[in-house]
């Protein structure tokens, strides 16, 4: 993915790029930009490659000495470099931060050191934090509290999301979320920064709350943030666990993800793997621009049926309800809807009557 997103920024460049690879290991991805991304743009391109341990540059160098394009190598701490082209206005076009464990103390110097409408590739492996499974460790690394909830990579996602949009405003700047996704272990976001804040972007900063008993999900934005209404339990009886803040504005961008697609299927099959293009296909399909997500295992257990609703049929039967919906393309087996727990129990109750 940030091979494709890499390629996607060269073939539409109308000038020089510096691109940044912050944690670089051996170098492959560098290498594998120089290679796969550069095309007719390499003469004109700058390729910094920085790993904190120095005793990997001679590897990065022989890996990298037949690229055509400039190079800069370097084995300084992450927060030392980007400090550097700060000050030295040195701006990078695209910045890939791979970062082990959580990567906020270099979300603020990688955006400061972001060309306006530069683009940003995160990861993060810390997932116990953004998952509810270490709420102190929440806090001090996100700022927010997380709780445990059936659509936790999402929730991880949407943590680490606040908190990059949060860090751009204090800078008086704006993030676009391209994409965002995970396979339980890391969680990957990719961002354009914005020159200026969109209007209403601060309603895209909020809180999600879940029943733990009935498993109704609410949705309030910080700027419109009220007392929370009766979940569906009887009497009363229910108990909302709470996250955020966290980002409850869409994942993805739908136009870009479109493009990519149409960049993929322009290289040679070998060159594209069937896996990234069904992860494409799948973001693409899902905007993610409602964070209330059920599990359709849950629906089924909730309804005592024998195994959950087809997806697709669940999301056809939603929209001919009236509701927004989509499989989720961040998990697995889940339907993302605006549809309030009843009604959603319901369509999947005559569902079920249609199917029998």
């Amino acid at each position: 993915m940030s091979v494709l997103l890499a390629r996607h920024q060269s073939i539409r460049a109308t000038q020089s790029l510096r691109w940044l690879d912050l944690m670089s290991g051996c170098g492959i991805r560098a290498l594998r930009w120089g290679l796969e991304a550069l095309g007719t743009h390499a003469a004109g391109t700058e390729l910094w490659i920085n790993d904190g341990d120095p005793d990997r540059l001679p590897l990065i160098q022989v890996n990298v000495q037949k690229l055509g394009c400039s190079t800069q190598l370097s084995a300084d701490a992450a927060e030392v470099l980007l400090h550097r082209s700060i000050l030295q206005c040195q701006w990078f076009d695209f910045i890939d931060l791979d970062a082990f464990g959580a990567p906020g103390p270099l979300i603020q110097p990688a955006l400061q050191a972001l060309r306006f409408d530069g683009l940003l590739f995160l990861a993060s492996t810390d997932g116990r934090s953004p998952t509810g499974h270490d709420r102190v460790g929440a806090i001090r690394s996100l700022g927010a509290a997380a709780r445990v909830h059936p659509a936790s990579w999402e929730m991880a996602l949407r943590q680490q999301l606040g908190l990059v949009a949060r860090q751009a405003w204090l800078l008086g700047r704006g993030v676009q979320p391209l994409f965002s996704f995970s396979e339980g272990r890391t969680f990957r976001l990719a961002l354009r920064l914005r020159r200026q804040i969109p209007a209403g972007d601060e309603q895209q900063l909020g809180l999600v709350a879940r029943c733990e008993r009935c498993g109704a999900q609410r949705v309030q934005s910080l700027l419109k943030l009220s007392g929370w209404p009766a979940c569906h339990c009887e009497e009363g009886h229910g108990k909302w666990s709470i996250s955020g803040p966290l980002w409850i504005g869409p994942l993805q961008e739908e136009a870009l993800l479109r493009q990519l697609i149409a960049d993929a299927q322009d290289l040679a099959p070998q060159q594209i793997s069937p896996i990234t293009l069904r992860l494409l296909r799948r973001l693409q399909a899902d905007p993610g621009d409602c964070p209330t997500v059920w599990p359709s295992d849950e629906l089924a257990r909730r309804l005592g049926m024998g195994g959950p609703p087809p997806l697709g049929r669940l999301v056809r039967a939603l929209h001919a309800a009236g509701y927004r919906a989509s499989a989720s393309g961040v998990m697995p087996g889940q339907v993302r809807t605006d549809a309030e727990l009843p009604e959603l129990l319901q369509i999947c109750t005559s569902l079920r009557v249609e199917g029998i």
